[in-house]
């Protein structure tokens, strides 16, 4: 089949899909169609804005589409129109099997993990917060239990000490997007072969999961070890963020604090209980933890500015004996 006789339809909605999409129209692809989430209200005036990738569709002429409900009248009715042979899914919803089977070539989804480790939501936070040294991506045609298809391709990437979750996920959507164009030619050219992800599941070890992430999941638990800590802000940064609160020794003070960057300082902690800051009030923050400390380097106090510490510190004095909980 030719590039311009495969009528493809494409799902999905963060600047993270824009590459997949973007790839797909300089290689000449045809897509047909663009299915997006509805447009939403941001910003201080709460006004409508529509989504990254339905921004990057109308600039291209492409057709959106944009429905409440993927299983409204309206929309499946609409979708079948567009007469797709494939549908291609990069970070949207779960979709209902009246969707996903429409197409005669199926339904493939780019997936940021190498699966079938990471299932789930958020693979990109979890990978850096389970300290892993290696992750990629993934194209595998959808089934009824999520993220469980059979797999096309796997791409693999290291994952690097200073990666935090922009880097890692500014590199997953190139190589994503790369995946995908090698995905759609393979179909093109009719040269598939899928692999059941249970060939891939190794029974001695425990496959993770890649839950949605919630505010209360990012709270720091200052009795974990240096690196875990290290790797749960850098797994979160800078979205959704790992966040904590600083009292006073009276309980006449209590700030939340948004952690965006550290460094591990290994050693003894002084004998101090976790959770105890060290500063000098000028050039440095540390929290001590049960095998060293965490020196704190990009913060932000509820209600201001993100900052480097050097110069959140030149505006705030720590009290005496302050701690982080």
């Amino acid at each position: 089949m030719e590039k311009k006789a495969l009528r493809i339809v494409f799902m999905g909605t963060p600047g993270f899909a824009v590459e997949s999409l973007k790839v797909l129209v300089e290689n000449q692809y045809n897509v047909v169609g663009v299915v997006t989430m509805p447009d939403k209200p941001a910003g201080r005036g709460y006004k409508l804005q529509p989504s990254a990738v339905k921004q990057y569709a109308l600039q291209q002429g492409l057709k959106v589409l944009q429905p409440e409900k993927l299983k409204e009248e309206a929309f499946l009715h609409a979708l079948k129109i567009l007469q797709a042979d494939i549908q291609i899914v990069v970070a949207f919803r779960m979709l209902p099997e009246v969707v996903w089977s429409m197409p005669p070539e199926g339904t493939f989804n780019l997936h940021a993990s190498l699966l079938p480790q990471y299932r789930g939501a958020a693979p990109i936070n979890w990978a850096l917060i389970n300290g892993e040294k290696e992750t990629g991506v993934t194209t595998f045609f959808l089934s009824h239990e999520i993220d469980t298809g059979k797999i096309i391709f796997r791409e693999k990437t290291p994952v690097y000490e200073d990666d935090n979750a922009e880097t890692l996920h500014d590199r997953l959507m190139v190589m994503g997007a790369q995946l995908v164009l090698k995905t759609v030619d393979a179909i093109t050219q009719g040269n598939v072969t899928t692999v059941s992800q249970q060939n891939l599941v190794d029974h001695s070890s425990v496959l993770k999961a890649a839950p949605k992430i919630f505010t209360e999941t990012c709270r720091v638990n200052w009795y974990n070890t240096t690196t875990d800590i290290y790797n749960f802000i850098r797994g979160l940064s800078p979205y959704p963020t790992a966040w904590t609160e600083m009292y006073s020794n009276d309980a006449s003070e209590v700030l939340r604090f948004k952690l965006y960057a550290g460094e591990i300082v290994k050693g003894g902690n002084d004998g101090l209980p976790p959770g105890t800051l060290v500063t000098d009030n000028k050039t440095h923050l540390q929290v001590a933890v049960k095998d060293g400390f965490i020196r704190l380097t990009d913060i932000q106090v509820s209600g201001k500015k993100r900052l480097k510490t050097v110069d959140f510190l030149r505006g705030y004095t720590f009290p005496e004996h302050a701690f982080f909980k």
